[in-house]
């Protein structure tokens, strides 16, 4: 078959220029068609009064909001200490580490916070990558490849810097239903009793805002002699009498062969960690990619960072104050007939299901009611499970949380919503 006849045109293709442009267009125009185009919320935090802030977006000048959707979770990184240690930190050494950590950027401030990183996990040692993204991706996809013939298992829910780093270290991959015990041990029984095995899931699943069994799962790694490995992003600081996550709270983290977390979000700054057997790290250390040839974190981060863990490692103040308003808010909500997902953890989902009225019910709350919380789409979710994630901390007070609900029964009447059955 000729192109000409393909084409119907009489017109040889293989000669007419990539328009390239048109090609970049429909790529956005389809994510106009389906409601799932991303806005940035133009808006600045305003220090030392989290979680109050001023939007630029769509009027002249400031307007001040409150912020209902942050990953910062216990407003750490407005906390008095961890400024004066970053503000401290660069008067002493300047703002940037000077390159890699084997080429100048080694400094005395990343080799504190791993170890005590480590000591938070109760592990031999820690490694410190330039998001939680990265220390995913580099990980999986370094220590599939350093085990020969591995196979890796993993949640269907999990992160996508998870998913990245499986399919980056090109092995044999499983997917489980998520957290479904049974599923998961029907594909380690069917795999090669021989093979390395490697079980990658997360502790608090921050969509859903439930939370993986990690005992259970660990009794299936130790029936069949697989490693485990645990994304604590959402839990780290969060949870635990010191604030080392799901696994410390459930006195797993013995159990688990790999810890990952991250920096940026209940800690309050940026970067990402993973904690482990020193001789695993040291593998990751010496063959990731992603950590070899990335410059390191500024040491002005990584002192924020340890202000921030030594902080909440002896303060559960922050994390009871922040579990006290996510029930009060989730208790707003369902005494509201709003469709709140119940959960066991500090994520607060309000389910719509359509990704142009949650957009249209974020665009209202930000320019009528000054409330911004971000619409969640697919693919961070699946298809039809859109919502609106509210992560209420310390500082949102009970008046705020009533006229949030106020806000939100309000739209939901408007828009002619769907309510809680």
């Amino acid at each position: 078959m000729t192109i000409e006849s393909v084409s119907g045109e009489g017109i040889d293709t293989r000669h007419r220029p990539v328009d390239y442009g048109r090609v970049f267009t429909q790529a956005i125009d389809r994510l106009h068609a389906e409601g799932r185009y991303r806005v940035f919320i133009d808006i600045l935090r305003n220090k030392g009064m989290f979680p109050n802030a001023r939007c630029f977006a769509g009027h002249n000048g400031p307007k001040p909001i409150t912020v209902w959707c942050s990953n910062d979770y216990l407003a750490m990184g407005q906390h008095p200490k961890v400024i004066a240690a970053m503000e401290e930190a660069l008067h002493d050494v300047g703002a940037g580490s000077g390159g890699t950590r084997n080429i100048g950027g080694n400094t005395h401030y990343h080799i504190d916070l791993e170890a005590e990183l480590a000591e938070l996990h109760g592990k031999d040692a820690a490694l410190l990558f330039t998001s939680g993204y990265v220390s995913n991706e580099a990980t999986l996809a370094t220590l599939a490849k350093v085990l020969p013939g591995c196979v890796i298992f993993s949640d269907e829910l999990n992160h996508a810097s998870m998913i990245a780093g499986i399919r980056n270290s090109g092995c044999e991959k499983h997917v489980f239903r998520h957290n479904d015990l049974q599923h998961l041990e029907e594909l380690l029984a069917a795999a090669d009793p021989a093979a390395p095995k490697l079980i990658a899931f997360e502790s608090v699943y921050s969509m859903d805002g439930d939370v993986a069994p990690l005992h259970a799962i660990c009794d299936l790694a130790d029936k069949y002699n697989a490693l485990t490995y645990l994304d604590e992003v959402h839990a780290v600081g969060m949870y635990g009498a010191h604030g080392g996550g799901i696994s410390e709270r459930d006195e797993a983290a013995d159990r688990i062969t790999i810890i990952e977390g991250t920096l940026g979000k209940a800690f309050g700054v940026m970067g990402g960690y993973i904690a482990a057997d020193r001789m695993i790290v040291d593998v990751i250390r010496s063959y990731a990619p992603g950590f070899i040839f990335t410059t390191s974190l500024s040491p002005v981060l990584v002192a924020g960072v340890l202000a921030s863990v030594r902080h909440l490692k002896a303060s559960s103040v922050e994390r009871d104050a922040q579990q006290a308003a996510a029930a009060r808010l989730k208790a707003l909500f369902t005494n509201a007939g709003l469709p709140v997902l119940p959960t066991t953890t500090h994520i607060v989902p309000l389910m719509v299901g359509d990704p142009v009225k949650a957009k249209k019910i974020s665009d209202i709350l930000l320019a009528e009611y000054g409330v911004y919380v971000q619409p969640i789409n697919y693919p961070t979710v699946p298809r039809g499970t859109e919502r609106l994630r509210f992560t209420p901390g310390p500082a949102h007070d009970e008046a705020m949380m009533r006229e949030l609900t106020d806000a939100l029964v309000e739209i939901w009447g408007r828009l002619e919503l769907r309510q809680a059955a």
